[in-house]
């Protein structure tokens, strides 16, 4: 079967999540949204995405995860590791794993169809490809939400929990692009150790952001593709209790 098979990271932090407690759980993605388990909404799309030949749900608790899915023959839950770095270096260095990766997450309630089929398009051939939004993009759509936003020369971004591995080459980057996501302060470190220019030109935002990936990928020997996603709506996931309001409105207003 040909296709992307797509990861879905359904995991959760150590501790007690006082979201997840909120809503009765203790696992955020089982949280109701819009009267589904959160995480059976972005499966439901995958399932029914015909760029995906096949769905893998990682997660710490496969059963109680898998008890809320459809059950589908393309469809398999299974054990991830303790963190996603980790579990993504599992997928890297298995060789039974069938690339290329599409790479999303349970809190991606809004995923639909269209978003897979562009992101999809565009990421093929990459050695990594990073879905991102463009704030003005967004804020023309919803003038009041707060992201979490990158400059760089022409532009502002955020990130939308889908990326896509193309083969085992991407094990060299994770490490990194895990710690640009998580720790900007870890991750400017990082990019001073691949190179004073590349440092200097994203601080002063002399460069854009192709131009920082594609510096990267240079140094890691790897295609690394940022995709502009047409659909703004792609960055908006379910992290509180505002986030869930919100999503649960867009969800209404689709129909």
């Amino acid at each position: 079967m040909s296709g992307w098979t797509a990861i879905l990271l359904a995991g959760s932090r150590p501790g007690t999540d006082p979201f997840a407690a909120a809503h009765g759980t203790d696992l955020k993605a089982l949280i109701p949204v819009g009267g589904k388990p959160m995480v059976r909404r972005p499966v439901e799309t995958l399932l029914a995405s015909p760029e995906v030949a096949a769905v893998r749900v990682l997660t710490q608790q496969p059963e109680r995860i898998g008890a809320v899915l459809p059950a589908a023959s393309t469809l398999a839950v299974m054990a991830s590791q303790g963190t996603i770095a980790a579990t993504l270096a599992t997928l890297c260095t298995d060789p039974a794993t069938p690339w290329p990766l599409l790479v999303t997450t349970a809190d991606h309630a809004l995923l639909d169809e269209a978003m897979v089929a562009d992101f999809c398009a565009r990421a093929a051939g990459a050695g990594i490809a990073i879905a991102v939004v463009e704030r003005a993009a967004l804020t023309a759509r919803l003038p009041d939400s707060k992201r979490t936003w990158i400059p760089f020369k022409g532009g502002a971004y955020s990130g939308t929990n889908l990326f896509a591995l193309g083969g085992p080459e991407a094990l060299a980057a994770i490490a990194l692009w895990r710690a640009v996501e998580q720790d900007r302060k870890k991750g400017w470190r990082l990019l001073w150790q691949l190179g004073p220019v590349l440092f200097v030109g994203a601080m002063l935002r002399l460069l854009t952001l192709e131009q920082v990936l594609k510096r990267i990928g240079g140094k890691l020997a790897l295609d690394i593709r940022p995709v502009v996603m047409r659909d703004p709506l792609a960055c908006v996931d379910v992290d509180k209790e505002a986030d869930l309001t919100l999503v649960e409105q867009l969800l209404a207003e689709r129909g």
